[in-house]
């Protein structure tokens, strides 16, 4: 396997299009397809109710379980080819672009691509398209993909289908 996809799953509808759209990308390269998603503790006021906050072990649990399913929903029982999957503690953004650094594309889903007059894209995205080691192609929710090369100036819109 020559490729390395590396797609982020949040569990949103969007992110299942990436995900969807990279594992046919990766079986068109006959690459591997690398699915992380990330979870990081609450970070809430030390003057909140201790009762309120969710354990690390619930909340990797709750992480690991929305990764089986999104996995499910995409591909079914016919996983593809080469698909390794990664539940990681941290912070999306970071452990995102740190996974680039060994990936030949970055992948992620939003439903503000393409661009909607008063919309923007989420901190998640901003940071991976300006810190990327790779490019980034970003699914949005009309079946498009928006290609952001780290070495060029600029992004390309691209169709899905």
């Amino acid at each position: 396997m020559n490729s390395r996809i590396v797609v982020g799953v949040s569990g949103s509808m969007a992110s299942l299009g990436a995900l969807r759209w990279a594992g046919q990308e990766a079986s068109r390269l006959q690459g591997q397809l690398c699915v992380v998603r990330a979870w990081h503790p609450e970070q809430l006021a030390p003057y909140a109710d201790p009762s309120d906050r969710l354990d690390a072990v619930r909340l990797r649990q709750d992480a690991e379980r929305g990764l089986a399913a999104a996995l499910q929903q995409a591909f079914g029982p016919d996983r593809p080819a080469g698909l390794v999957s990664e539940v990681a503690e941290g912070m999306a953004e970071r452990i995102l672009v740190d996974r680039s650094s060994r990936a030949d594309l970055l992948v992620l889903g939003s439903t503000s691509v393409p661009a909607v007059i008063g919309r923007s894209i989420g901190p998640v995205i901003r940071s991976c398209l300006s810190r990327a080691y790779c490019p980034v192609v970003v699914i949005g929710a009309e079946g498009l993909a928006r290609r952001h090369d780290a070495d060029a100036a600029g992004s390309i819109l691209v169709g899905t289908g």
